[in-house]
């Protein structure tokens, strides 16, 4: 029965820094395969501990991380952040005139009348808030994006996950990633039980995919609660970037 996996993605947004798009997904990890009792006549993999005749025995993979570092998971991410760099482009150039039209208003000191510097405070509120709401729609959009392409590329991956194990003779298989909700489901390990790197291979031989040429940079933390997402702050000076 084909697994779909549910994720959650808090995502940073597009940002006015100049810095690009920020991505992540922080959610729990999909249900391990049904366990397989081991037995002595199980083939422990390469790098692999072994498990006393009769005993389960236990692997662990980061799985965020695998979805992620597939050169399919690397390739989309790409293209998905390319895709939005045009909406990010916009972004930094309303941040940049916001900055602008407020050095200005500061330069002018008691040049202006109340009036004209009435005036030109609130449109400068309202290309903050337009700013706001465009950086609300074009992260929102994003979010729904990666939540695709994530999923695509986890449900196949998880796949491959059940035929390692199988293969393998592992009877459980512990997720170490990490989210904002939780700490790690393992909170320790021997290295010699963590799959992760060889889930990626099996993968990228199954999918056929080429490793990019470049690798996706690498997601950052989400920007804070405090502050709407793309929106620059709103000092008396400039915007902060």
């Amino acid at each position: 029965m084909k697994r779909v996996l549910s994720r959650s993605f808090p995502i940073a947004c597009l940002v006015v820094s100049g810095l690009g798009l920020s991505a992540i997904a922080q959610a729990p990890a999909p249900a391990p395969a049904a366990p397989a009792p081991a037995t002595a006549t199980d083939a422990a993999p390469a790098g692999t501990a072994t498990a006393p005749t009769g005993a389960t025995r236990v692997a662990v993979i980061n799985f965020q991380a695998a979805v992620f570092q597939t050169n399919e998971g690397k390739r989309n991410i790409g293209e998905l952040q390319k895709k939005f760099d045009p909406k990010r482009a916009q972004l930094k150039a309303q941040s940049d005139e916001i900055d602008t039209l407020k050095k200005q208003l500061q330069a002018s000191g008691d040049k202006l009348s109340d009036a004209e510097r009435q005036n030109r405070t609130r449109a400068i509120d309202e290309k903050e808030k337009a700013l706001q709401r465009d950086g609300e729609d074009a992260s929102n959009d994003y979010e729904q994006e990666m939540q695709q392409t994530y999923q695509q590329v986890a449900e196949k991956v998880y796949g491959v996950v059940q035929s390692y194990a199988s293969q393998n003779g592992f009877g459980v298989v512990l997720d170490a990633s990490a989210s904002q909700q939780q700490l790690p489901t393992v909170l320790w390990a021997n290295p010699s039980t963590d799959i992760t790197k060889a889930v990626i291979e099996a993968y990228n031989v199954k999918s056929g995919v080429p490793a990019p040429a470049a690798e996706a940079p690498t997601p950052h933390a989400p920007a804070p609660a405090s502050r709407a997402p793309g929106t620059p702050a709103h000092p008396s000076g400039t915007t902060s970037h």
